[in-house]
C-alpha cells in the first residue's frame, strides 16, 4: 500500500455544544492566530480534527444532503403552506439536531426538496453542504465531546480499533 502525505485543515474550529444545539454558539480556533476565545468549565465542546490530502482548507461544494432547524429562527416569514407543513415535520422529528435527506424519506415525506429550499431561502432551516479540498483529495473526520471539569477534561467518547480499523463511539 502507498503512503500519501497529509495534513490537518487549518480554517475549523472547536466548537461547544448546548442542550439541543450541537453548535452552541462558541468556537475556538484549532490553530494560534489572535482569537482570544477560551474554553470554560462546565463547558462541552466537539473537538473535531479533519485530515487531508490537499491543501489544508475547506470548501463547502456538492449536492446538500444535511440540515439543521434553526433555534433562533421564527416562522413569520414562511409563506408557502407546504413548507410550513415541512418544518412541523422537522420540529416533531427531529428538534434542532441535525438531520438528512434520507430521514425524511424514512418518515414518509415525499416531494419535499422546493420546501425544504425555501426553508433554507428564509433561515428556518441551516443547510450544512459537505466540507472538501481540492478535488482529488481524500479527508479524514475525527471527533470526540469533551466535558471542562474543575480538574480534568472528560472525554465523554470512547475509541475502539477493530483489525486496525479506528471507530469513534458515543
Amino acid at each position: 500500500s502507498a503512503r500519501v502525505s497529509s495534513g490537518p485543515w487549518l480554517s475549523l474550529s472547536l466548537h461547544n455544544i448546548l442542550p439541543y444545539r450541537i453548535h452552541g454558539g462558541k468556537s475556538v480556533p484549532n490553530v494560534k492566530g489572535g482569537d482570544q476565545t477560551k474554553m470554560e468549565e462546565g463547558e462541552f465542546f466537539a473537538i473535531e480534527t479533519f485530515g487531508s490530502t490537499g491543501r489544508g482548507y475547506i470548501n463547502e461544494d456538492m449536492e446538500c444532503s444535511h440540515y439543521s432547524r434553526d433555534p433562533d429562527a421564527g416562522r413569520t416569514n414562511i409563506r408557502l403552506p407546504r413548507a410550513r407543513q415541512l418544518l412541523s415535520t422537522i420540529e416533531k422529528n427531529f428538534g434542532t439536531l441535525p438531520f438528512c435527506r434520507r430521514y425524511l424519506d424514512r418518515i414518509g415525506e415525499t416531494k419535499y426538496l422546493l420546501a425544504l429550499k425555501n426553508l433554507v431561502d428564509v433561515g428556518a432551516v441551516t443547510a450544512h453542504p459537505p466540507l472538501v479540498d481540492v478535488k482529488g483529495s481524500f479527508v479524514a473526520q475525527f471527533e470526540h465531546t469533551v466535558l471542562l471539569r474543575p480538574t480534568c477534561k472528560e472525554v465523554m467518547t470512547e475509541e475502539m480499533i477493530i483489525e486496525n480499523e479506528f471507530f469513534s463511539l458515543v
